[in-house]
Parts: C-alpha cells; structure tokens; sequence
C-alpha cells in the first residue's frame, strides 16, 4: 500500500515537471522577460532633434540621477541599489553592444518601456529633458 502511493506520487510530480517543461516551450515570446528588443522601425530610425547641445547633458545627468539610477548605477554599469531585485539585468551603458543601438531606439527603450523597464513617458514629460537623459547615458 505504501509502495503504491508512493509511486503514484512520483507519477504526479513527473507530470507535473513535464506540464511545466511543455508551458516554457508553448508560452508567448512577449510574455518572457528580458531577451532582445523589438525595436519598432519609427523609432529605430528616430533622430534626436538635440544631438548638437552638448549643455543638455548636465540636466541629463541630474534626471538620470533621480529616475534611472537605481536600476543602472551611477555608472551605468546596471549595478544600481534595486538591480539585484531585478529578474534581468538592466544593462551596461558603458558596452560596445549598448553604443550600438540608435538615438530612437534608446528613446523607445526608455520612454515606451517594456517587462520590467517601466514607461518613463508620464515621469519626464518634457521632449527636451527626454532627449537630455539619453544624451548623458550615451556619454557614460
């Protein structure tokens, strides 16, 4: 008797492994956190209108500070104080395949947001102070 319900247990948490295996494989790719971004082509090939105001990077700096430091570091290197809590890693501003990405994809990426990189659009409002803070992460 004892043997019977211990092999019926093992049944159960076999397919109950299996069940979990098969929903990692079926589940929808915009539902994984974390991965490679889908860039949309509007804002891939996005210009920034202030790319020649090289004063925007100090209030960049100071807006970064206040809103994307605990996640990035003060650095960029995505060691900030709440990066640990994180289920993927922020980022590494300073990397050759972040300097990769365009000024519009970098919009996207920080003002659309996406998992768990929330929408900073309704944080800073202002196109300019927008653009300020993309232009001081470039300069990390």
């Amino acid at each position: 008797m004892k043997i019977l319900l211990i092999k019926k247990m093992a049944m159960l948490t076999l397919l109950a492994m299996i069940g979990l295996a098969f929903m990692a494989f079926v589940m929808p790719q915009d539902q994984k956190v974390g991965g490679p971004w889908d860039i949309p082509t509007k804002y891939e090939k996005m210009e920034n209108p202030y790319i020649d105001d090289a004063s925007l990077v100090k209030p960049g700096k100071m807006m970064y500070s206040k809103h994307c430091k605990s996640c990035h570091g003060s650095k960029g290197l995505g060691d900030g104080s709440k990066a640990a809590q994180l289920e993927t890693f922020p980022g590494d501003f300073t990397s050759e395949e972040f300097k990769k990405y365009s000024d519009g994809a970098l919009y996207y990426m920080t003002y659309v947001g996406r998992d768990e990189m929330e929408p900073f659009d309704k944080k800073i409002t202002d196109e300019e102070d927008q653009w300020a803070v993309i232009m001081y992460m470039k300069s990390l």
